[in-house]
Formats: structure tokens, sequence, C-alpha cells
């Protein structure tokens, strides 16, 4: 499947706009994934050859980056931090209880696909940590606890 000639023209214009193809993989990275949902192996390849870059290249940033999903993901993407302040605040017990109640590890997804959980570094929730990263705007929330994790979830698991 190659990409729509929409995509296709978009990351010709990030390339210009954004001062050349090496300045532009990363938004030509979040155009295709806006499009597809997530960067497949052929959809990266195929953005590298609209650039001029190389595949590695391409590759190398896109596994560099935690919001560039390259394989399918779930209806809601829960980016979960396991940096130092949400990890002294309580951020394991909230992996783990996030982790039973979903029935899955970090870069699954639930068999029901509704659900994707990654963990990230850090997302500058440290104000109000054990913080995540919800859905498709990204939303921050927190402070999470294990006792409740409608922020995360909702109330339908």
């Amino acid at each position: 499947m190659t990409l729509s000639p929409q995509t296709t023209q978009a990351i010709r214009n990030a390339a210009d706009s954004h001062g050349g193809a090496k300045a532009a993989m990363l938004e030509a990275l979040k155009l295709v994934q806006a499009a597809e949902g997530y960067v497949s192996d052929a959809h990266l390849a195929e953005a590298a050859a609209k650039l001029g870059v190389s595949t590695a290249e391409i590759d190398s940033l896109a596994t560099f980056y935690s919001h560039i999903f390259r394989s399918p993901v779930g209806e809601t993407v829960i980016l979960l931090c396991d940096g130092l302040s949400c990890y002294l605040c309580g951020g394991d017990a909230v992996r783990d209880a996030v982790m039973q109640k979903l029935g899955i590890g970090f870069g699954e997804t639930t068999p029901d696909g509704k659900f994707t959980l990654i963990n990230v570094c850090c997302i500058g929730g440290c104000d109000v940590a054990p913080a995540a990263l919800v859905g498709p705007d990204r939303k921050l929330v927190g402070p999470l606890s294990a006792d409740d994790l409608t922020q995360l979830i909702g109330g339908g698991r």
C-alpha cells in the first residue's frame, strides 16, 4: 500500500518549508502517522524516497521518538512516564495497576484494540507525577494513583 497523493504532497511541502529533506524527516513521519495510524516499514521507505534520504536515516529518527509508532496501536495510546519524579511519587504502583487492569505490558495492545501502553523516559509532567499522556491529543493526566485509573482508562474496564 502506498501513501496517498495528499500525504506525498504534504511531505514534499514539509521539505520545502523546513529547509530541506533532513530537516523535514520528523515532520514526514508525523504526516505518515497521521494518515495511516502508524509508520509501517513500507511507508517509512516511501517517505525516505520522497525526501531523498536513506531508509536508515529516517528509521533511526523514527525509533528514537516514543511518539512515532512503528507498529499498529490501539484506539487510545497511554504514554506512561517512568521518569525519576514519577517513580519517586509512586509510578511503579501505577504501572503495575495499569498492566494488571489492562492485561498487557509495555509495547502491547489490548486484544480488543482499545489501549496500547508505552513507557516513556519523561513527559515533563513532574508537577503532577506520576503522570501520563493519553489519547490522540496526548492529554497530560496526573497525579495518577494505583487505586483510581479512570483518568487513563475511563470506567470501561
